[in-house]
């Protein structure tokens, strides 16, 4: 019996397992590692700083070498109940040479926090940085963001109507602070999500599925979207990529990107490569 789309129960869990989709993903998670050591050793990195109460609302900033540059938050995936910011600490060399402060946050992890309470952490932590990023070499009329898997969903979240409601109420953000998003390999419907095994972690009801679902809100913003998308991925994570265009696309500049030749994990390390199209796309949607 199908359960979602096409899918039975045993086919929707492998359209979200990345791991057995890609045998080789450990070969990956040991490059972030090493390049990540790397990273952190090659640049001057302030690191674990507190941009709310709970423990994991803390970020790490590489600042550029010049005053009031423009600054990228980049949002780690995980199925919003792993990994970190220390995961992803090669994504601060990637623009290095362009003079980009880069900001790696970390977020409260499910099953502890909810998938509301991580999308309010997220603007907890722009709002932060809006706040303070000009004492670490950033401009806040220059804040771009970026987000992979899981983090993908989360940097399309501060876009929508829901972000503006909560912003607005509590934070004090104003449409217009988000210069420009890139998602990588990002979830916009969380239905199916739902309805899979990792939902026994993230414990989500209908409703959350629903509000935390970019494909059913509106952007808040007219800041410029980018969607990229590998082509080697599976059907439900390029089909949620064009689903978001489809449905965002006539409310703000959009553009999809299906990237040639890569898969879930290695669309994140070409951001180092600056001649791949994530790149090419990133400095396009920066302006650098």
């Amino acid at each position: 019996m199908f359960l979602y789309k096409q899918y039975d129960q045993a086919a929707l869990n492998r359209q979200f397992n990345n791991r057995l989709h890609v045998p080789a993903f450990a070969t990956h998670l040991e490059r972030w590692e090493l390049l990540s050591r790397q990273t952190e050793k090659e640049f001057h990195v302030i690191k674990d700083i507190a941009y709310g109460k709970l423990p994991r609302e803390q970020l790490d900033i590489y600042p550029s070498s010049q005053p009031f540059s423009k600054t990228l938050i980049f949002i780690h995936g995980g199925y919003w109940h792993k990994s970190g910011k220390a995961d992803v600490q090669f994504i601060a060399k990637a623009f290095r040479d362009d003079n980009i402060t880069t900001v790696l946050i970390n977020y409260p992890l499910a099953p502890s926090a909810s998938i509301d309470q991580v999308s309010v952490s997220c603007r907890e932590a722009v709002h932060w940085v809006y706040q303070h990023i000009s004492a670490y070499n950033g401009d806040p009329g220059q804040l771009y963001i970026a987000g992979h898997s899981a983090g993908g969903h989360l940097a399309g979240m501060l876009l929508t109507t829901a972000a503006r409601a909560t912003g607005g109420k509590h934070f004090g953000l104003t449409a217009d602070v988000i210069k420009g998003v890139c998602t990588i390999s990002g979830l916009f419907n969380l239905i199916p999500i739902r309805l899979s095994d990792i939902n026994e972690v993230l414990n989500m009801d209908t409703e959350m599925a629903i509000r935390n679902s970019p494909v059913q809100l509106l952007p808040a913003t007219q800041c410029p979207l980018a969607v990229v998308v590998g082509s080697d991925e599976t059907n439900e994570f390029v089909d949620q990529s064009k689903e978001l265009y489809t449905c965002w696309k006539e409310s703000i500049p959009a553009e999809i990107v299906q990237i040639e030749g890569v898969n879930h994990y290695s669309i994140l390390e070409t951001m180092l490569d600056t001649e791949s199209g994530l790149h090419r796309v990133m400095r396009q949607l920066m302006k650098i």
